[in-house]
């Protein structure tokens, strides 16, 4: 960390300055008496640490605006540095089309394949009080008519399962595509028709929703508990997050036109946008669904910043590489995070489904996290959101952070 060595200069200095002014002969010594002033320890740390506060909010206000001047970028924005919020806000609309109805930071997303980090940490959930005995376990001890042999929660959660993929098989055999798919529906359709793996169980990577959809069928029939309830039982509620959800269509019979009580999302067609209508896949869990918003999202930060949720020795297994060996893939995966090979210390992860783009970033070692959500399915490239993170030239003080009351007043 660069900043004691500012620290000790403003002190020193302010303990300069008090003792030149206050400095006298020995013989006014002798006849006046001082009370020396109280040193205002307190303000020799907070003005500097306001000042680089507000100029970093600046430096991340000026960039989002740059990108909706010249992206269109269209959606919310969080960026939390040493233990607090430095920035949030909304940019553009609910209604992409007519440029109207307003975003604002209360707005809720949904956050495609950023749902997998939530995923996976209901499944350690289960690990950490033992519902489940081990990552190890052979998904058939809770899937017993899964086809497939030798296929560990693991490698589901790792990516390293060689299944293929839930939405080709489902394109070809799903019939009536106005119905739903399910979880349950997804597995009967694996059971049915075994479609060929691409490779044997744990001798490649391969990045595929099936391993997170099945992860959250494995959370139902180990805990008893509907997956949307699970999640909203013992994760949102927990947590404070109170605008989070997990859309689900198991008591639906015909695919909705959209869905509601959300943003709605918004594909590129030519020259302009149209509203993304419901999805018979999206009846499926687990590997996306979560709607969500910016505050939420940071909530569920701190909760693993300070392990409120998870005790850190189950924890840091999410964010150790699931595939150490392979050396030429440009980053890793844990479980539910991408693990960035430039960094020691970042995390993070993309959701890019049915007019939604989502970015969830995590630099651990400096504190740093940037969260952003949009409705629409073009916009600002993530390497615009790496150089907030790395960026250096301005560091924040840590804030002093109570973690008591943080459990007792705000998260829970």
């Amino acid at each position: 960390m660069k900043h004691p060595g500012l620290l000790l200069h403003l002190f020193l200095l302010a303990l300069l300055t008090w003792s030149c002014a206050n400095s006298t002969d020995d013989q006014d010594q002798k006849s006046v008496s001082r009370t020396p002033p109280v040193l205002q320890i307190d303000s020799v740390f907070y003005l500097p640490d306001q000042i680089q506060l507000a100029a970093r909010a600046g430096q991340v206000d000026e960039l989002f605006h740059r990108l909706r001047r010249l992206t269109g970028f269209n959606g919310t924005v969080l960026y939390a540095e040493s233990g607090r919020v430095v920035y949030r806000k909304a940019f553009g609309f609910e209604d992409v089309r007519r440029r109207r109805d307003s975003l604002h930071i209360d707005s809720r997303f949904e956050l495609a394949s950023v749902t997998k980090m939530f995923t996976a940490t209901a499944v350690m959930l289960l690990l950490q009080n033992g519902t489940i005995q081990s990552y190890d376990e052979d998904v058939r001890n809770y899937i017993p008519e899964w086809p497939y042999e030798d296929v560990t929660i693991r490698q589901l959660l790792n990516h390293r399962s060689g299944l293929s993929r839930y939405e080709s098989l489902a394109h070809d055999k799903w019939s009536d595509k106005t119905i739903p798919l399910t979880n349950e529906k997804m597995i009967d359709l694996f059971v049915e028709h075994q479609p060929s793996p691409y490779f044997r169980p744990d001798r490649g990577f391969h990045y595929c929703n099936t391993n997170y959809a099945l992860l959250a069928s494995i959370v139902e029939r180990a805990s008893g508990m509907n997956f949307e309830d699970f999640m909203e039982e013992r994760i949102f509620k927990p947590l404070g997050m109170y605008n989070s959800l997990i859309h689900s269509m198991r008591n639906d019979t015909i695919v909705s036109a959209y869905i509601e009580q959300v943003v709605p999302g918004h594909d590129l067609r030519g020259r302009s946008y149209i509203r993304v209508r419901n999805d018979y896949l999206n009846g499926v869990m687990g590997d996306k669904g979560m709607f969500s918003t910016v505050d939420d999202l940071y909530r569920f930060d701190k909760a693993l910043t300070y392990q409120l949720l998870i005790n850190d020795t189950i924890l840091k297994e999410a964010f150790t590489p699931g595939s150490p060996r392979h050396r030429r893939r440009v980053d890793n995966y844990g479980f539910g995070w991408r693990i960035r090979t430039a960094s020691d210390s970042a995390v993070y992860h993309y959701g890019w489904w049915k007019g939604f783009r989502s970015f969830y970033l995590r630099d651990m070692a400096q504190q740093r996290t940037l969260i952003v959500l949009t409705n629409t399915d073009r916009g600002p490239g993530a390497d615009h959101f790496w150089n907030i993170i790395n960026d250096e030239e301005l560091l924040l003080f840590p804030a002093s952070v109570n973690v008591q009351y943080e459990m007792e007043n705000d998260l829970w």
